[in-house]
């Protein structure tokens, strides 16, 4: 999935949480969105904020391969938005 540029794309989604893993590297950005996504309940959004840019690839793929949906990925200043959605 390529990110989008756009940051007012944010207001496009009911955010439940958030988490801001800025100035960790991975494996750690990753590790800790699917902690958090676990505790989500079927249709809350986790938004999570990284500056790693390898967690572009590993974010994405994690949480798609435990059933959650990327929305959306968007790309501001330097930051990764990771809009992700737990569906079951």
């Amino acid at each position: 999935m390529k990110p989008h540029h756009d940051i007012t794309r944010l207001n496009n989604y009911a955010i439940s949480y958030h988490i801001d893993l800025q100035g960790y590297s991975c494996p750690y950005p990753a590790i800790e969105s699917l902690k958090a996504l676990k505790k989500l309940k079927k249709g809350e959004i986790l938004q999570v904020v990284c500056d790693c840019a390898q967690s572009i690839n590993n974010i994405p793929i994690d949480a798609s391969n435990y059933g959650y949906d990327v929305l959306e990925i968007i790309e501001f200043d330097g930051l990764f938005h990771f809009i992700i959605q737990r569906n079951f």
